[in-house]
């Protein structure tokens, strides 16, 4: 095992993904520290054995408990795969801890998926980190003017590629049927009739394709929790179908690699799972039956050439990305991490690397940024503040953790008794 250790701070299912896709990617030789922490998202363990990636080590903690982490403050590389907010807070948490020493670790930060909303508010918050990866030519482009014009150093930002966009091509088997694979989102659509309506019509196309096999690709059971919540699991949707579903409509789990070995077709609103298919040139489908939107996230592949509705799907359409799109997506790179692997080795070479620096601090932005730290127990100087007392937990605070918990037994025990007999008859992977 390698004495050099990468650490991975993640907050969700799918920001481990990332993380520890990127963590892969940048210094392969490396032990991989998994750091997750506590909250709504924290991943369970069928979560992360679906991701596919077992750290050395793991271990949860908070945002002010890490301020004291001496494993994390001795690792080679800190990957934040964590919301914006929680990359400023960590910055001046890690930074004020790390202060004066004369080695830290090298931080990273950048973004789970596509960037189509909130740019600039996103942007800013990981500002301050050593490296902030860019995940297309385009996106690079515009991040590193952006901190240009407010005073950040824009050779902060590096080009890479989503670093799950990796597998073999797609190949068609005469083995098995042709499979189409419905690559579902825990809050796009968000609206309960419009999620039905993408089911039914997943139903309608495996009636009308029965030499077709419709996979509906899920994200998590009813009560886990991902990057976004899920109000409206498909996996109990699929009871409210108006007609039975087909034997071959099948709801499955999984690892999305896993499943794109045998998908033919990959059909989503707006998943990045897209990126992944088009990737390993598999056709892919973004849906507009419930509109081209920004609110859906479907509008970024506006230019893509894969907008179809489940018409045209039911009619044969097998649509390809545009050459052009896909280049400046990053997509059918070879090696896009080595610019940064690059940009590692020219920070390790200098004598010392200078302090933190996050674009926020409390007199440029103390209203926005102090309740920020306070939500992650810092106060304004970044440093932990003293652990609330038990009086402190009562009141409102204490009736809203009550109704969390029992909220999350309600979705257990609906679990348990609903969706577990509907994947046994449907089927699951």
């Amino acid at each position: 095992m390698s004495h050099r250790r990468i650490a991975v701070v993640a907050d969700s299912d799918t920001r481990w993904k990332w993380g520890a896709s990127v963590a892969r990617q940048l210094a392969p030789e490396h032990a991989l520290d998994a750091v997750f922490l506590r909250g709504r998202s924290t991943p369970t363990e069928r979560q992360l054995a679906e991701v596919g990636i077992e750290p050395d080590t793991r271990r949860e903690a908070t945002v002010a408990e890490l301020t004291g982490d001496k494993e994390l403050a001795a690792a080679d590389l800190v990957v934040l795969a964590v919301a914006g907010g929680t990359v400023l807070a960590l910055t001046h948490a890690l930074g004020a801890a790390w202060e004066g020493r004369e080695r830290r670790p090298i931080t990273v930060s950048g973004y789970v998926g596509v960037v189509y909303e909130k740019m600039v508010d996103g942007l800013l918050t990981r500002a301050g980190t050593d490296i902030v990866l860019a995940n297309s030519a385009y996106d690079a482009a515009r991040f590193a003017r952006a901190f240009d014009s407010v005073g950040v150093d824009p050779e902060s930002v590096v080009e890479c590629a989503l670093p799950f966009l990796t597998g073999e091509p797609h190949r068609p088997s005469p083995d098995r049927p042709f499979t189409v694979t419905f690559a579902v989102q825990p809050s796009v659509p968000k609206d309960r009739s419009a999620r039905l309506h993408l089911l039914e019509r997943a139903a309608r196309h495996a009636r009308r394709h029965p030499d077709r096999e419709v996979l509906v690709k899920l994200r998590s059971l009813p009560g886990e929790q991902t990057t976004h919540v899920e109000a409206d699991p498909y996996q109990l949707l699929v009871e409210r179908l108006s007609e039975p579903a087909p034997d071959n409509l099948r709801l499955v789990y999984g690892n999305m690699a896993e499943v794109l070995d045998r998908t033919d077709l990959l059909v989503t609103v707006s998943s990045t799972a897209a990126l992944e298919s088009m990737h390993r040139g598999i056709p892919t489908a973004i849906l507009t039956d419930c509109g081209v939107r920004e609110a859906h996230g479907n509008h970024y592949f506006l230019h893509s050439g894969c907008l179809a509705s489940w018409d045209d799907l039911d009619a044969g359409a097998l649509p390809m990305p545009r050459p052009e799109w896909a280049a400046a997506q990053g997509i059918g790179r070879t090696d896009p991490y080595a610019a940064a692997r690059a940009r590692l080795a020219e920070l390790r070479a200098l004598p010392h690397l200078p302090p933190l620096r996050p674009y926020y601090t409390t007199s440029s932005a103390g209203p926005y940024l102090l309740p920020i730290l306070t939500r992650h127990g810092l106060d304004e100087k970044g440093n932990p503040m003293p652990a609330a007392t038990p009086a402190a937990t009562g009141g409102v605070r204490g009736a809203v953790r009550t109704a969390a918990r029992r909220g999350a037994k309600r979705l257990y025990r609906v679990g348990h008794r609903r969706v577990a007999p509907a994947l046994r008859r449907w089927g699951s992977v």
